[in-house]
């Protein structure tokens, strides 16, 4: 049976997927409200016709306050890092937060519910064949803490299903177009690429989607998810040679030249980590975790279920990719003017 949704909460909603399922809410008049925690970007919110309240994960009144008269909770916000001086403040607000925030949407009797997880929180199977929603999370030699506390969030989201909150969980893979101001480990790599600062690609590949694809797959999740199920928001998988080919054309520079095992950087990372959990407590350049995780095998995904039950379908990834790279090259430069 389809959702209506008339008025959402949308939290994490300045954000890069967050901003995109703003605006395809809006463009369907739907009533938005959007979360606003004290010093976060706002500018992927401009000029959209959304109510903003301020709150805060953590903070159990405002979650209450701001869910008052919604039918309909997105939920998007997160903290995203692969490394932290307090490693605990990931767990706090990613797994903590979104008991709180769920408590809170259950107590104002929401009707449906979209936990924004990530494929981070699936097992990977390593191979081309790809890993689906049955797949159970195994990447524990390689998950850091941003990893292990998305997959800690979406078991309590999920759990919340026992206590009568209608819970759906989405799995976006690699998401990637305008608006990434974070940016996103995708948006890095396509900086990278286009000022030349990646002469190299590392073996394996992954699954990349479009941003607009992701947004509208949430949407529906909404609409059509079943409760306690979870979706996974992938598009396209490739290998990185693949990936970095198909950027460098689009940015019009030479394409990255070796290709390299993972290994050696990956103790790097690991001597880097080290010196910055015990003498600068700085983030640093690379960390062995993260590195292992996403480039020694392939993170190859499967979307099915989401085309079955959901109605997902994902568009080519060339329009969108060369829609994120004019967007890197020339807006970005623009508000960092301004």
């Amino acid at each position: 049976m389809s959702h209506e949704i008339r008025t959402a909460l949308v939290t994490g909603a300045s954000g890069f997927i967050g901003s995109h399922v703003v605006r395809i809410l809006c463009d369907q008049g739907v009533k938005v409200r959007a979360l606003v925690q004290q010093g976060v970007p706002l500018q992927n919110l401009d000029g959209l016709p959304v109510e903003r309240v301020a709150g805060d994960l953590l903070d159990q009144h405002s979650l209450e306050r701001a869910l008052e008269g919604c039918d309909t909770l997105f939920h998007l916000a997160a903290i995203f890092a692969y490394w932290l001086p307090e490693p605990a403040l990931m767990y706090r607000v990613n797994v903590e937060g979104t008991v709180r925030l769920f408590t809170a949407a259950l107590a104002a009797k929401v009707k449906k519910v979209v936990h924004t997880s990530s494929i981070a929180a699936i097992g990977v199977t390593g191979s081309a064949e790809g890993a689906d929603e049955e797949t159970q999370f195994n990447s524990w030699d390689t998950a850091d803490d941003y990893i292990l506390s998305k997959y800690m969030g979406e078991l309590e989201a999920l759990r919340m299903n026992l206590r009568g909150l209608p819970v759906v969980a989405v799995n976006p893979a690699f998401p990637y177009g305008a608006n990434d101001i974070a940016p996103t480990p995708t948006g890095v790599l396509i900086q990278r690429y286009i000022a030349g600062q990646n002469p190299f690609v590392f073996r394996g590949g992954f699954n990349i989607v479009p941003v607009q694809d992701v947004a509208m797959g949430h949407v529906l999740a909404a609409r059509l998810g079943r409760a306690g199920e979870r979706y996974i928001l992938g598009g396209h998988n490739v290998t990185y040679r693949q990936f970095a080919d198909a950027v460098s054309d689009a940015a019009g520079v030479k394409r990255p030249k070796w290709e390299v095992p993972t290994a050696p950087f990956a103790r790097v990372g690991r001597v880097l980590t080290w010196v910055s959990d015990n003498v600068t407590h700085k983030p640093p350049l690379m960390v062995d975790r993260s590195l292992r995780y996403s480039t020694e095998r392939f993170l190859y995904f499967k979307i099915d279920k989401a085309r079955r039950e959901l109605g997902y379908q994902p568009g080519p990834y060339q329009p969108a990719l060369e829609e994120a790279v004019r967007w890197f090259k020339h807006d970005r430069q623009q508000r960092l003017a301004a």
